[in-house]
């Protein structure tokens, strides 16, 4: 069966690449690149290399709530991370496609699946809630602008707020719902696959465990909050480099709503046109033109591409080799 799972993977992967190839060029691959080389190649490497610095805190946040796990799996940690951003940036395989790769890749390295499993979680948790206070620093100063600006009533502070709801939403639901949707899936395993409740009881007491150290948890909070203020600090470097002079408080603005907005659209693979839309709607408010908000727009898209098709490939190697090494 994992041998088949791998086969699938594998395939599912390659038609992913080709439909991703695919939105890129909708999207407007020409378009993509002239935006890469509006900050130059120094450029480029820094927003790179800075992105490289956020995934290692998201590492860090996952590692932190994988409390078996010495500090020396950190790397481990990191790529896993960097595996589940790419699949979700590059590959039409949504959010829940992400987490996928990336507890298949800690799980090739022989991480236990109770640990994986019960870190994710908390990982995932200690995320929502972390973007969640970024998101509400972010609608807080677009309320500020609506006292002074009747478009921004009527306009764009009734979506943002709507999406903040509903992310507040999600991150409670999600946050109140662990341990029973646990006891229900281990109750349908136990009917469907033999088995499979042991896993489930093991992956509870797993969380109770963590949960029981809430130096972790916080910790996993604090670097998760760290990761959504970099990364919105490496929008800033970006225009810096392309010379538009938007102030370092109002690109951290834009990008909490952006955040927000892809958040709540996580069904949606790269949030493909939501993303370009939010920036063209939000930039103009806080002194970003919209010509400069698509080309910032479309630079996270290269990112992404810089980032994620050689990590997905690594990826694949990987799991060719698994494949490879269960033929024999």
């Amino acid at each position: 069966m994992r041998r088949y799972g791998r086969a699938l993977l594998l395939l599912a992967t390659v038609i992913g690449f080709a439909i991703a190839a695919w939105t890129i060029g909708a999207v407007g691959g020409r378009q993509v690149l002239d935006a890469m080389a509006s900050i130059g190649w120094i450029g480029m490497v820094v927003f790179i290399l800075w992105s490289g610095g956020v995934l290692t805190l998201l590492g860090m946040a996952w590692l932190v709530v994988a409390p078996d796990e010495p500090l020396a799996r950190l790397p481990l940690f990191v790529w896993a991370r960097t595996a589940r951003e790419a699949a979700t940036d590059v590959l039409p395989f949504s959010h829940l496609g992400g987490i996928a790769v990336g507890v298949r890749t800690l799980a090739a390295r022989g991480i236990s699946d109770r640990v994986i499993y019960a870190s994710m979680i908390v990982d995932l948790t200690t995320e929502m809630a972390s973007q969640l206070l970024f998101s509400l620093a972010g609608v807080a100063a677009l309320l500020l602008l609506v006292v002074t600006d009747s478009a921004v009533q009527a306009n764009i502070a009734p979506m943002a707020a709507g999406g903040l709801a509903a992310l507040a939403a999600l991150a409670a639901s999600f946050a109140f719902a662990q341990r029973p949707m646990l006891q229900l899936a281990g109750a349908l395993g136990a009917r469907l696959l033999p088995g499979s409740e042991a896993v489930m009881t093991a992956v509870r007491e797993q969380l109770d465990a963590v949960y029981r150290r809430p130096r972790r948890v916080l910790a996993a909070f604090v670097f998760n909050l760290l990761a959504w203020i970099a990364s919105a600090a490496g929008a800033w470097i970006a225009l810096v480099f392309m010379g538009a002079d938007t102030p370092f408080w109002g690109v951290m603005t834009i990008e909490a709503l952006i955040f927000t907005l892809r958040s709540v659209a996580f069904a949606v693979p790269g949030a493909i046109g939501i993303q370009e839309a939010a920036y063209v709607l939000i930039g103009p408010l806080f002194g970003l033109p919209p010509a400069t908000a698509v080309a910032l727009s479309l630079l996270k898209r290269g990112r992404d591409l810089a980032i994620g098709v050689p990590a997905i490939l690594l990826w694949q190697v990987g799991e060719y080799r698994a494949l490879a090494d269960a033929r024999r």
